[in-house]
């Protein structure tokens, strides 16, 4: 594979022990810390305020998108598959998708907790796992400063970079002043000031018809100059239903000073009833024209809806079109359908089928430099990222070589950003209420491929390596491994060899326009015992050109390449830049991964069943007998041998016993 002229690995070690107990206690972080840029610096760029003003100088309007915390752990896992949405859907070199999204904070639902429904873990899995910029909420109510200061704390920890700073709405009816706490948002951005200096992007509250409880509009205004004096960088302001309103709002802040941008709060109307709650909540009057259509079909929520997405497309074009509107904020109530269709009609929602990078990016800070991950964790991207949130830099140019790389342990399976987002019923009746052989097991995989339902009439939509329908990649092999599956090679990731195609390419392209990617044929899967003892014997005539890794859950591993180098298997040119190589099969790598993917049998699918069952046993034998296989065909100009020599297996196991016996000593 290529290499790089960059001198500057970073195997992304963290100085802390690995899961096996081996120390890197030897290496100070200082040595091991290679990136060509490093983490501190990550900290401080391409914050909020700096792309905001970037799309105010080129007049590259924006929107952004807010969301509220679910009440439920299945509502957590929907609302980050929403995320996943948007992410995938986007170019996040900055085109297209959201600036950020917001996360609410509501007091009563423990909202800086641990727990899955928390705003604090909602923003952090949107920025960590999702790759988005978020603003996390943070209110004054039943706070104290040392609380306020324990939840900044954390979520600086949490990657988190941005805060919303509001007073909040009371508990009850009236607001209760806080001992030893704060009662308006300026002294809650004054204590963010103070005690995190300039970490955070902070965001305020605007009012463009007054605060409901302030003494008049020009006293709110005030306000929130002091708001913005005390340290904010910019205002989302509160929903409205004329532009002219939003307007008016915006001159009368100018003119006393405020100079930092204004994001108008659109609520795009989606049902009778939401709107009277957010009215209510809001304490805002909806205008007469408004009620008078919405009144006589108030029970017709598809048409309320139609009517709500056309209102807020006029309202926003007269908002874009004054030039004082530079974004568009959005309430959407998680439900971002009308949303998507008012960004639609006013040409912001523009999908873009390139991507940075061929795997799902992280918006962590110390991230920002990351460039080069093993292929292993391709469909579970993740998982990665918890598994490396601690380590202390992150490979930037090229994976290096490394005896340690430190995974931290995979045992918390059932976190929410880490479990299927199917319940266990939906899981049952994909995989099997019953699995009779191990053949019922290869039939999963090939309907998974296929996509063609079950016996009990359902689509393999998911496996336990792999959360999501196939990818468009994977669909160019799709014959090739309907093939294989149906026959006990059981596939778990894979990518076609690619040499050239152009960087814009819909389907394998990523990185800059005017670049060329190549990939090296990759195929990943899980066998027999008696498989491999014939494929080891297949192998020998396809070295060197095949570089493989066979190992079982014990741990032999069995392989013809280098025990410690990577292989790089997937690599870009791009004008005015050095070689790119962000996707490698490194060998150490791939015992922690095989951990992973031996548990997920067992975490995902055995334990759907009871103890003790056929179908439990049957999962538990391909857990403890089957091989994890991954092979790299280096000779990526040519068509992929690979499919061959799973053949050449198949041909030698259905051929006379005496042919057989000549490999023996090959015997995993």
């Amino acid at each position: 594979g290529p290499v790089l002229s960059r001198g500057t690995a970073c195997p992304g070690r963290s100085s802390k022990s690995d899961s096996s107990g081996v120390s890197n206690s030897g290496e100070s972080s200082k040595e091991s810390s290679r990136c060509s840029t490093p983490v501190q610096d990550a900290d401080r760029t391409d914050r909020l305020r700096d792309k905001m003003k970037r799309r105010i100088e080129s007049g590259d309007h924006w929107f952004s998108l807010e969301f509220f915390p679910p009440r439920t752990a299945s509502g957590a896992v929907n609302l980050i598959s929403s995320f996943l949405f948007l992410c995938v859907r986007f170019d996040r070199m900055g085109s297209g998708g959201p600036l950020f999204i917001d996360v609410t904070w509501h007091p009563a639902g423990d909202p800086g907790s641990d727990k899955e429904t928390s705003s604090m873990m909602i923003a952090s899995t949107a920025v960590n796992y999702c790759g988005l910029e978020s603003v996390l909420h943070l209110t004054c109510c039943n706070q104290t400063k040392e609380k306020i200061t324990a939840h900044l704390n954390k979520a600086k920890r949490l990657g988190l970079k941005n805060i919303m700073a509001l007073r909040g709405d009371p508990i009850g009816e009236d607001w209760v002043e806080e001992d030893g706490g704060f009662n308006y948002a300026t002294d809650l951005v004054k204590h963010i000031r103070c005690e995190c200096d300039d970490y955070f992007d902070i965001c305020v509250a605007g009012y463009p018809t007054g605060h409901p409880e302030a003494e008049s509009y020009d006293e709110d205004l005030r306000h929130l100059k002091e708001k913005v004096d005390a340290g904010a960088h910019f205002i989302v302001t509160q929903l409205f239903f004329r532009a002219e309103t939003f307007l008016k709002f915006v001159k009368d802040c100018r003119a006393i000073g405020i100079t930092c941008p204004i994001l108008p709060g659109i609520f795009p109307i989606q049902g009778y009833h939401s709107l009277r709650q957010l009215v209510k909540l809001s304490k805002l009057e909806v205008p007469e024209e408004i009620m008078q259509v919405i009144e006589p079909i108030k029970d017709n929520d598809a048409a309320i809806r139609s009517y709500g997405i056309q209102q807020a497309v006029e309202m926003c074009k007269v908002l874009l079109a004054s030039g004082e509107v530079p974004g568009l904020h959005f309430y959407t109530l998680n439900r971002e359908v009308a949303t998507i269709e008012v960004l639609r009609q006013l040409g912001l929602w523009a999908e873009d089928p390139r991507r940075p990078l061929p795997w799902a990016v992280s918006a962590h800070p110390k991230r920002k430099v990351e460039d080069v991950r093993p292929i292993f964790w391709a469909s579970r991207p993740k998982s990665y990222i918890y598994r490396t949130q601690d380590w202390d830099d992150f490979p930037n140019g090229r994976w290096g070589n490394s005896s340690s790389p430190a995974f931290g342990e995979l045992t918390d399976y059932y976190l929410f950003y880490l479990k299927s987002k199917s319940p266990k019923e939906a899981l049952l009746q994909m995989w099997g209420e019953e699995l009779m052989n191990e053949e019922s097991v290869y039939e999963v995989f090939t309907n998974y491929i296929t996509g063609q339902t079950n016996p009990s009439g359902h689509k393999v939509m998911c496996l336990p390596w792999n959360d999501d329908p196939l990818a468009p990649e994977t669909n160019l092999l799709k014959d090739e491994l309907e093939k294989v599956n149906c026959r006990g090679v059981l596939t778990i990731n894979s990518q076609p060899n690619i040499n050239g195609k152009p960087s814009s390419d819909p389907i394998v392209g990523w990185g800059p326009a005017g670049g060329y990617v190549f990939q090296k044929a990759y195929l990943e899967f899980f066998t027999s015992s008696e498989n491999v003892t014939a494929l080891l014997q297949v192998l020998k005539k396809y070295e060197p050109r095949v570089n493989y890794h066979i190992v079982n859950v014990q741990g032999k591993n069995i392989t013809n390449a280098h025990e410690m180098q990577p292989n790089a298997v997937t690599w870009g040119i791009f004008p005015g830049r050095e070689i790119i190589q962000p996707t490698v099969v490194d060998p150490v790598s791939f015992m922690y991964w095989k951990d992973e993917a031996f548990a997920l049998w067992i975490e995902q699918w055995a334990k759907l069943y009871e103890d003790e069952s056929p179908s439990r046993m049957i999962i538990q034998y391909i857990h403890d007998n089957y091989f994890l296989i991954n092979l790299v065909d280096n000779d990526f100009p040519l068509d992929s041998c690979l499919w061959q020599v799973i053949e050449d297996m198949f041909t030698l196991l259905d051929s006379p016993p005496e042919t057989q016996e000549e490999g023996k000593d090959d015997s995993p």
